[in-house]
């Protein structure tokens, strides 16, 4: 279930989570951060190659790019099975920012982005279904848990892909990681 957490950023929890999709969508959306669902066009196999990720949410993907030029688009999944899990996990562990907006869309399982923003912290647990687009400059972190189960198309508005600016603030060890958080939510 999509479900979103906000924190105060010293670690302690500001209100119980949400998981009314409308309402997380506009509690995100006054901080600038796009949340919506979409629905595939045709069903979809757990080992769908990328081009048929791709046809099954065109429509969708067209009416974003009205929003945002893109310089590419792209599928990556992370299974448990994967011998370098733990080293893409770290990767995308500390606070970092990015000159582009992040966008996302889980086409299967599941994420866990950490949106530090004034003096909270806003958890926002994604599942299958669901788009974030997190904007420029936005100091943040992102959690796919000890076992990464899960299938994303990619957004970039810059031919670089994924840079991040990293923060060197160690906020992110105050949170709980993704384990954790999915097993406190009801």
């Amino acid at each position: 279930m999509s479900a979103l957490t906000v924190y105060r950023s010293d670690g302690s929890a500001a209100a119980a989570p949400l998981t009314d999709h409308n309402a997380i969508a506009r509690m995100l959306g006054e901080l600038g951060v796009q949340f919506e669902r979409w629905d595939a066009s045709r069903p979809l196999a757990p080992d769908a190659s990328a081009e048929d990720v791709l046809a099954a949410y065109d429509e969708s993907i067209r009416a974003l790019s009205e929003k945002f030029s893109f310089q590419s688009v792209d599928v990556v999944a992370l299974r448990p099975d994967n011998p370098q899990k733990a080293e893409m996990r770290q990767k995308f562990l500390a606070e970092h920012t990015h000159a582009d907006f992040e966008i996302r869309f889980f086409v299967d399982g599941r994420g866990l982005f950490y949106l530090h923003i004034g003096d909270s912290v806003y958890l926002v647990m994604c599942e299958k279904g669901d788009l974030i687009s997190v904007p420029a400059n936005t100091t943040h972190w992102f959690d796919m848990g000890a076992n990464p189960d899960f299938k994303c198309i990619r957004f970039f508005t810059t031919p670089q892909g994924w840079l991040g600016e990293f923060t060197g603030d160690d906020i992110a060890a105050r949170f709980p990681d993704f384990d954790s958080h999915a097993a406190e939510l009801p």
